[in-house]
């Protein structure tokens, strides 16, 4: 047998999905002109409608009482709604990650909850809780208590829409930490406090710090839930977003997209900080892990 004849045998090349220059020109062109036809010009058209009129029109609308009054409660909610949500997000992401108990899959579950549930329907059913002629109602009335149509309505919905946020940034992220450091801390004598502050803490302040503001721009944008509490009522109850759906009714195009730069340029904002608070919390956990013994 003349083994040189035989010729040697050659795996066949394989290719990965997208390493055709066909194929990648076609899926980075489909991304590209999707993002630009349902972000970028939506977002252009916002900030080019709000100047049409001139800066000092543009100005001249953001001065409106009614606007300012909205934006003030926009931001008075946020700072109401974020530190509790922070609180609830600590407090159940230590009862899931740390304790044992029956009903843990449940909780877990209550919590992701609004996530699923549409805005509208959180608010109706806020409504029969707390409405005139709801669960509570009767009860609120005889003690001349007012929850709906009023402040504390707004603050209860952005707080039912709002809820998972800061919790399940923690939650995979303590789950995967263990409890190694604060056993340790607690064998060295700290107290529940001082274990919290100077090991539990600092493990999860960024992921903290992203649902935050995660948290604090889905509060300032918030719509369904709030328009079925609030009562729309202008200069009183009027959230930002709503207030912005009143000027449009009232053709008022230019006052409404002047108010919406607003929200877009949170938006942005909130983009920004969160890809600066994901890039450093990445280069630190680089080099923690460089510190390690046995790092690269």
């Amino acid at each position: 047998m003349d083994f040189k004849r035989i010729k040697p045998y050659r795996t066949p090349a394989i290719h990965r999905v997208g390493d055709r220059p066909a194929t990648r020109a076609l899926l980075i062109g489909g991304v590209l002109l999707t993002t630009f036809f349902v972000l970028i010009a939506p977002l252009s058209v916002i900030f080019i409608e709000a100047f049409s009129a001139g800066m000092a029109v543009y100005a001249q609308n953001l001065k409106d009482g009614a606007t300012q009054h909205a934006l003030w409660l926009t931001v008075l909610t946020a700072i109401v709604v974020v530190p509790i949500n922070i609180a609830f997000g600590i407090a159940a992401a230590w009862a899931v990650t740390k304790f044992n108990f029956r009903g843990k899959n449940l909780l877990i579950t209550l919590i992701e909850i609004p996530f699923s549930v549409s805005p509208i329907i959180a608010g109706v059913a806020l409504l029969f809780v707390y409405g005139a002629q709801g669960l509570f109602g009767p009860a609120l009335d005889a003690a001349d208590v007012k929850i709906m149509f009023a402040l504390p309505a707004i603050f209860l919905a952005s707080l039912f829409v709002t809820a998972p946020f800061v919790a399940r940034e923690l939650i995979p992220l303590m789950q995967v930490q263990g409890s190694d450091d604060e056993e340790a801390a607690l064998s060295l004598g700290a107290s529940g406090f001082r274990m919290f502050i100077s090991v539990t803490l600092p493990n999860v302040k960024w992921a903290l710090v992203y649902g935050a503001i995660l948290c604090n721009a889905r509060v300032m944008g918030e719509f369904g839930a709030v328009s079925v509490v609030s009562g729309n009522i202008r200069g009183v109850t009027n959230t930002l977003p709503l207030h912005i759906e009143l000027l449009y009714h009232d053709y008022n195009a230019v006052g409404a997209f002047a108010a919406a730069t607003l929200l877009a340029s949170l938006a942005v904002v909130t983009i920004i900080v969160r890809a600066v608070v994901e890039r450093f919390d990445e280069g630190r956990a680089e080099v923690k892990k460089r510190m390690r013994p046995g790092g690269h």
